[in-house]
């Protein structure tokens, strides 16, 4: 990460020291991190996964809303809340890196940098609590 994005670096500090699950990407959409508690419900480790460009992980997560019907790639939380600089929360049906299909629930939200331009954005997602 380049020094002028020292809060992509702060990000990626914070994120790996929460419990919840966190995935971290630049302005253009392409992963930088995700959390040791986002590897469990992503199936893979981020050491074994490294970045990744935006469009390899859409066809990897593979997105459903909650009838399993196709997400549009412009309505995924994260996406929304970049273009739209707010945060943006939605359950959907995701694949995992391991190829497993998970309900989750997604809170994202834009990482702006100094004079507000947009540098990255967080998902923080979790599985819902069955009933």
């Amino acid at each position: 990460m380049a020094q002028r994005d020292v809060g992509l670096i702060l990000m990626r500090q914070l994120a790996s020291g929460l419990a919840v699950p966190v995935l971290l990407v630049d302005a253009a959409g392409d992963l930088l991190f995700f959390n040791e508690a986002a590897e469990v419900l992503l199936g893979q480790r981020f050491d074994d996964v490294g970045g990744m460009a935006l469009e390899p992980r859409r066809r990897a997560f593979a997105f459903r809303d909650e009838a399993g019907n196709p997400l549009p790639d412009d309505d995924v939380p994260l996406v929304v809340a970049m273009r739209e600089l707010r945060p943006v929360h939605r359950r959907v049906w995701g694949r995992a890196l391991d190829g497993v299909d998970r309900l989750v629930e997604i809170t994202a939200f834009p990482l702006l940098g100094g004079g507000g331009h947009l540098i990255g954005g967080v998902a923080m997602f979790w599985e819902p609590r069955r009933k």
